[in-house]
């Protein structure tokens, strides 16, 4: 049986085709970094629930940004599939309630629960759907947007951001 690769779709935003997970994310936070990922995810989710207004952001830099978090998504769910074949530094020495962010104790322990519990209730084609809602929604002056569906998302995606930046920061170099 051939082992089939997960296209992340990454050439666009990072110019080059990743075939790691991990490698992946580590691109994806060279160009943007924790803050700034997860400030922009919150602008576009708040101007998509707005009424009459459209985010002030530039366009390019909206559409790059949702280009690299869709490839994100993807690496995510291939760091769930092969979540057995790396480790990771567990020194609980090192513990911040700021470090730990979003995340709830077991999930600090363990990041990759993250991945599990969002691909457990969406797939990569609904964060597709719903990333993609969010911005189109975000970019124009519209009566209504679907908040409900994009509230639960937008929880799920701000999680696999802190967690991917967990699992960078805690992982073992493979010269070790």
């Amino acid at each position: 049986m051939k082992n089939k690769r997960i296209d992340f779709e990454a050439k666009f935003w990072s110019g080059s085709r990743k075939h790691s997970g991990v490698k992946l994310i580590e691109s994806f936070f060279h160009f943007n970094d924790l803050v700034t990922a997860k400030q922009m995810l919150n602008n576009i989710m708040i101007y998509a629930g707005k009424k009459k207004t459209a985010i002030n952001e530039d366009s390019s830099a909206i559409f790059h940004f949702h280009q690299a978090l869709r490839s994100f998504v993807r690496a995510c769910y291939a760091i769930r599939l092969k979540e057995t074949t790396w480790k990771m530094n567990s020194n609980p020495e090192s513990f911040s309630p700021l470090m730990q962010a979003s995340l709830m104790n077991d999930e600090y322990q363990n990041p990759t629960l993250v991945f599990r519990k969002a691909f457990e209730e969406y797939s990569i084609k609904d964060f597709d759907y719903y990333i993609a809602l969010a911005v189109y929604f975000s970019m124009g002056v519209f009566k209504n947007a679907e908040q409900s569906s994009l509230i639960s998302t937008y929880i799920h995606l701000t999680k696999m951001l802190d967690a991917a930046h967990l699992i960078l920061e805690r992982r073992i170099p493979k010269s070790q």
